[in-house]
């Protein structure tokens, strides 16, 4: 059997994994489920309800953490002609920043801006049809992503990448949430061109193509979304 990716495509985390799947240069084929409307069958692999989920064979390695260990763990270093990307590159320590990075992108970005941002402008229209937003909690999500925005500016402004001096997931992690924000066109820019001109080198990766072709129907993003040069 083939490996294959469930996901979503404005999943956040599922992004980041299919990213990671292209830089190791592993193939998948894409499953997508619907996360305000997880079937049985789901919950059966994955009783947590969480994406993604890898299937290898019959085999579920379910969510984010444990995936990306297992192909940091199972994917070879080099590979004749096109190098794999290390995921968590260099030495104990920095793989251990690179891991603290990643974890904060993937759990206090996701739980301060993404997950609130989503659910109001795009899974409870999905779920219920239109519904009058909750005003007050995406003008928190506002403030809150130009907090981590500002983060993203300091850490391109002191390291090569956000994680050290190599690209790691880390960077994977937080160019993922941003695209699902710029997505949702959320995103002031040009309060932020540290933070763009690094989304940029992510976005310019041929990695990154995949997701930037997602469209979710009724919900189109800006015209600079897939735009390199934007």
């Amino acid at each position: 059997m083939p490996t294959t990716l469930i996901h979503f495509p404005l999943c956040p985390a599922s992004r980041a994994i299919r990213v990671a799947l292209f830089e190791c240069g592993i193939e998948a084929d894409l499953s997508e489920v619907k996360p305000w409307a997880l079937a049985r069958d789901f919950l059966n692999i994955n009783p947590a309800g969480t994406l993604p989920v890898l299937m290898l064979d019959a085999r579920a390695i379910c969510g984010v953490y444990p995936v990306v260990e297992y192909l940091s763990e199972s994917t070879p270093r080099e590979t004749g002609a096109a190098a794999r990307a290390q995921i968590w590159p260099g030495l104990p320590v920095e793989r251990a920043e690179a891991r603290r990075v990643a974890d904060w992108f993937l759990t206090k970005f996701d739980a301060e801006v993404s997950q609130s941002l989503l659910d109001e402008k795009l899974y409870k229209p999905m779920a219920r049809g239109r519904l009058a937003p909750d005003l007050p909690a995406i003008r928190a999500c506002r403030s809150n992503l130009r907090y981590h925005l500002s983060y993203i500016s300091f850490l391109s402004d002191q390291r090569k990448w956000l994680g050290g001096d190599h690209i790691s997931f880390a960077d994977v992690a937080a160019a993922a949430q941003l695209s699902v924000m710029d997505y949702l066109s959320e995103i002031p820019w040009t309060e932020f061109p540290e933070a763009k001109a690094w989304y940029q080198r992510l976005k310019s990766r041929p990695s990154f193509r995949s997701i930037l072709a997602d469209r979710i129907p009724g919900f189109s993003p800006p015209e600079t979304y897939a735009d390199l040069d934007f």
